[in-house]
């Protein structure tokens, strides 16, 4: 597991820090915990951030067809 900060691309920095496997399920862990706000096209847009070294990855994550895409 590894620590991973995650914010809405709309928000600056407020978000969550949770642990997780990968990117991806840090994005989708978020998503389910913390239900952010969607844009005009269905979708969540994340920063995902890891504590440990401060990579960043952007995803694009559509609860209606269960997929998540990179930005």
């Amino acid at each position: 597991m590894e620590l991973f900060a995650v914010h809405p691309r709309d928000a600056g920095h407020a978000g969550h820090t949770l642990a997780a496997e990968s990117f991806e399920d840090a994005a989708i862990a978020f998503v389910e915990t913390w239900s952010p706000a969607l844009d005009a096209g269905g979708e969540a847009v994340l920063i995902v951030r890891a504590q440990a070294t401060g990579h960043e990855r952007c995803y694009r994550i559509d609860l209606s067809a269960d997929a998540v895409t990179p930005c």
